[in-house]
């Protein structure tokens, strides 16, 4: 015996469907709301920013026990813009100095101290345009 189905279960989830993927597609066009600048951008700013810079030495303290202490100047452009960071939590295997980082936090009296946790280390030679030796 064919069990007819109702016509509204279907309608109900379709509209779910759409609702989900207009949320999505809003999300990826608009952004996680959290601006990705350098070290040069920030002076003046408070709000929480994803910052983007160039490890400089030296690399002093622990990141889980008071913080680990470094400096970030711009990747490129203007070389002589540096930041104090203040960062505390999981260290990245490929963190050191002349790395590219990303981390999130805020800028507290001169001082960009970072949320925890949200350190990203980029590895130049995977974004570099020349070839390894094979």
């Amino acid at each position: 015996m064919a069990r007819k189905g109702s016509p509204a279960r279907l309608v109900i989830a379709l509209s779910i469907a759409a609702v989900l993927a207009v949320f999505l597609l809003y999300t990826s066009i608009a952004g996680g709301g959290t601006p990705s600048i350098s070290p040069s951008e920030l002076a003046g700013r408070s709000e929480v920013v994803s910052l983007a810079g160039l490890v400089v030495g030296p690399v002093t303290g622990d990141a889980h026990d008071g913080g680990l202490h470094f400096k970030l100047k711009d990747i490129e452009g203007d070389a002589t813009a540096t930041i104090p960071v203040v960062y505390t939590g999981s260290v990245p295997d490929l963190f050191r100095v002349d790395r590219h980082v990303v981390i999130d936090g805020r800028l507290e009296s001169g001082v960009f101290v970072a949320t925890p946790g949200t350190m990203i280390t980029k590895c130049p030679s995977k974004y570099s345009d020349i070839e390894p030796p094979a």
